[in-house]
């Protein structure tokens, strides 16, 4: 501050992330942001929130103090799927665990306002977009409050926020209050009752006592996710009301542009003397576009970034990588080019009218829309001119693809395996159980066969080493032990191994973990089998994990608990088959 001469800031921003200067960190890039708009802005990180000091080294701003959890929920970011306190982050120099406090968003508003008596502050990030209304928690295993009930905060910003920011420092610079703040589309605010033009949600106090309730809410609101189409939402909490606003509408190309035009070091801050682990993975990483029109049951990314694709120019990249290029620790690597689905880069709907009035929460289930434009001309040409850059010597896809997309993209499909597979390709079929792929939204076992058949044949044919890294979810709602003893058979059948599982995590907001309170679809009302007991977890997850010694009495277990012990002569006995794994290409 001293430097730039600054005697105040305008806007201070607490994260519960370490400070890293690059556009993957939505703290560092809405700062940037707000910092080209000509307002002076601060960056705490990982300040502790029991010490008023260590908030208020920057002074008090002038304007509002904007809190994030960071790039993940803390909860989430603390605990295990069996609520076992996690030993490190991958947000913080070192890897070390604990720089942030549970429920940061909560915590890290209690402490501005205390450390700044009446100071305005907005909330957001990925903790605060999918616990904006009441919400399932796990680790609570009851229905909290919305965060902005319980935070207090003056308003809540969810999404990517960028636009919501910039109307917010705008208004509130004229002298306008947060809380007066009411018509701004990607927020959340409290009203003394609900308005008339809202979508009237069930009480906090009805769907935290009624199953049924909850799924209702939930249902109603997910029909108002298409910016263009939905209308307020309004929940009363006691004798108030939370209001969320329409989303706000997605960036337009120029608009995307230009937020990866700004001046970023691509560096964590030079305090820092451990490495951080989450930008080690992602430094040499390029994001392409934002938004999934995947829709998949148990994924938070559609409910935060929006289902419409949202890509960025080729120039704009291109532009990117030739200033990456010049970091003084790269040598030639771009370790990614994608977003949260790599072939979806520019994709769109093709139907101006349909896209304005859609109300499905995906694109893909259960069949692709007709509306749905999947031509990979665009991606085929950016990869292409990517490899042709001097100073790239390789360059990877590393943000998995829908390979269900693929067979309406061939020149992409091979593009992907001649080039740009680092010996391993992720794709998430999540599970190959038809009932299971159902209920998460996901493409059911024969897409994935002819998917394998496709890949596997044709790196023989290109004379390459590759193989396919399966994603699969164990103890997700729907899924019985029963029908992971078909998913084990499935991989052994299709000599497919993995050596890591992800257990199903009821993270706030997803239609997955609506499913796993309530026991129902809340979009179709079909009742949903629940693993709720730790033994039925670990049993679904030894059966995906069924080649490893360690997991054979589990196996033998899950087999009997189903009364499938014939299977265990395949399962436990072994056939000789041997599984992909990671191996060099040649």
């Amino acid at each position: 501050m001293d430097a730039r001469g600054w005697d105040v800031l305008d806007v201070l921003f607490v994260s519960g992330d370490a400070y890293v200067d690059h556009p993957s960190f939505g703290v560092a890039l809405l700062a940037r942001l707000l910092e080209a708009e000509g307002y002076r802005v601060g960056i705490i990180a990982q300040p502790d929130h029991r010490d008023s000091a260590s908030l208020q080294v920057m002074g008090r701003p002038r304007l509002f103090a904007a809190v994030s959890s960071g790039a993940m929920d803390s909860m989430v970011n603390h605990y295990t799927a069996a609520k076992k306190i996690r030993r490190d982050d991958a947000y913080t120099p070192g890897g070390k665990a604990g720089a942030r406090p549970n429920r940061a968003v909560i915590a890290y508003t209690a402490a501005v306002k205390g450390a700044f008596k009446g100071l305005s502050v907005l909330i957001g990030g990925i903790e605060a977009s999918l616990r904006r209304l009441a919400h399932y928690d796990y680790w609570d295993d009851a229905v909290r409050r919305s965060v902005l009930v319980d935070s207090k905060a003056d308003l809540l910003l969810y999404g990517m926020a960028e636009t919501a920011l910039l109307e917010v420092a705008r208004r509130a610079a004229a002298g306008e209050a947060l809380r007066e703040m009411t018509d701004i589309r990607g927020t959340a605010w409290m009203a003394g009752q609900v308005p008339d033009d809202c979508v009237s949600l069930s009480s906090f106090e009805a769907v935290s006592g009624d199953t049924a309730a909850f799924g209702e809410a939930f249902r109603l609101a997910e029909r108002e996710n298409n910016p263009y189409a939905a209308k307020p939402l309004a929940q009363l909490h006691g004798t108030r009301a939370v209001v969320v606003n329409p989303p706000a509408l997605p960036l337009g190309e120029a608009e995307l542009d230009r937020l990866y035009a700004l001046p970023f070091q691509k560096r964590p801050h030079p305090s820092y003397r451990a490495p951080i682990p989450a930008y080690e993975q992602i430094r040499f990483s390029i994001t392409s576009h934002r938004g999934c029109f995947g829709g998949c049951a148990f994924c938070a990314i559609t409910h935060h970034q929006g289902k419409l694709i949202q890509s960025r120019s080729e120039g704009s990249i291109l532009d990117e990588i030739d200033r990456l290029t010049k970091h003084p620790d790269f040598r030639g690597t771009i370790t990614d080019v994608g977003g949260p689905t790599a072939n979806m880069y520019g994709l769109a709907c093709g139907n101006e009218s349909a896209k304005i009035a859609c109300r499905r929460s995906g694109c893909l289930y259960p069949k692709p829309c007709k509306h749905l434009v999947v031509k990979d001309s665009r991606a085929v040409r950016l990869l292409k001119e990517i490899r042709q850059r001097r100073q790239v010597k390789h360059m990877f896809v590393a943000s998995g693809v829908r390979y269900d997309l693929l067979e309406q993209q061939p020149d992409y499909f091979e593009s992907l395996l001649a080039h740009h597979v680092g010996g391993l390709l992720k794709v998430a079929p999540e599970s190959t159980s038809e009932q299971v792929t159902r209920v998460m939204r996901k493409p059911g076992p024969q897409a994935f066969i002819d998917f394998l058949e496709q890949f596997r044949q044709r790196s023989r044919e290109l004379g390459l080493r590759q193989a396919v890294v399966p994603y699969l979810i164990a103890g997700h709602p729907g899924c019985t032990v029963s029908d992971m003893v078909d998913v084990a058979l499935f991989m052994q059948q299709h000599q497919l191994r993995v050596e890591q599982v992800q257990q199903f995590t009821p993270t706030p907001g997803t239609l997955a973990t609506c499913m796993y309170y309530t026991g129902r679809d809340p979009l179709t009302g079909e009742s949903v089998h629940v693993a709720r007991t730790e033994r039925e977890k670990k049993q679904q997850k030894a059966l995906l994990l069924w080649q490893l010694p360690e997991s054979r009495k589990l196996v033998a277990e899950a087999l009997r608990a189903c009364s499938r012990e014939n299977d265990g002569r395949t399962l436990l006995g072994g056939d000789g088959q041997r599984g992909e794994r990671g191996r060099p290409r040649r």
